[in-house]
């Protein structure tokens, strides 16, 4: 019972930690991020497991993580008000062309990485965005102006 009491800690512990950093962060890692999180692995392992370092200590262990992991997915699918608390919302990043700097700063983005995103799915300007949204998993969603410049309902064109 030790060991499931450990392995829950630890997993309240890292989903606090991860939804603390970002999930900007979490999106693009780097080869250091990698490593540090190898590293965080291995300190949590000997956390959780203390010096038990039998199959049975293993496996209760991942199978804790396991159970807990699918009951927070449970939690986010069945109770709608819980998903902010365990997803996070979209955040607008970009609205008619301009940042939100309020939103930026909170993420730790600057406008020159909405913009490099932008670029990456074919939008290769600031003004030509109608919307650029934080989503859930660390991505960021960039919807264009209409191709008539209003952007609204009904402003694009009709395809032959």
């Amino acid at each position: 019972m030790d060991l499931v009491l450990r392995a829950t800690v630890a997993f309240v512990f890292i989903y606090a930690v991860t939804r603390a950093i970002g999930r900007r962060e979490l999106a693009g890692l780097e080869p250091f991020d990698l490593i540090l999180l190898v590293v965080l692995g291995d300190l949590i392992q000997q956390g959780v497991t203390q010096s038990d370092y039998s199959v049975t200590g293993a496996v209760i262990v991942i199978s804790t993580l396991g159970v807990l992991t699918v009951a927070v997915a449970w939690l986010s699918f069945h109770f709608r008000r819980l998903r902010p608390i365990l997803e996070g919302e979209p955040i607008v990043l970009v609205e008619d062309g301009r940042p939100i700097e309020r939103n930026l700063r909170r993420e730790r983005l600057t406008v020159e990485e909405v913009q490099a995103e932008a670029r990456l799915q074919q939008v290769p300007s600031l003004g030509q965005i109608r919307w650029a949204v934080l989503e859930t998993n660390g991505r960021i969603s960039v919807i264009p102006r209409g191709e008539a410049g209003g952007g609204g309902a009904g402003s694009e064109r009709p395809v032959a």
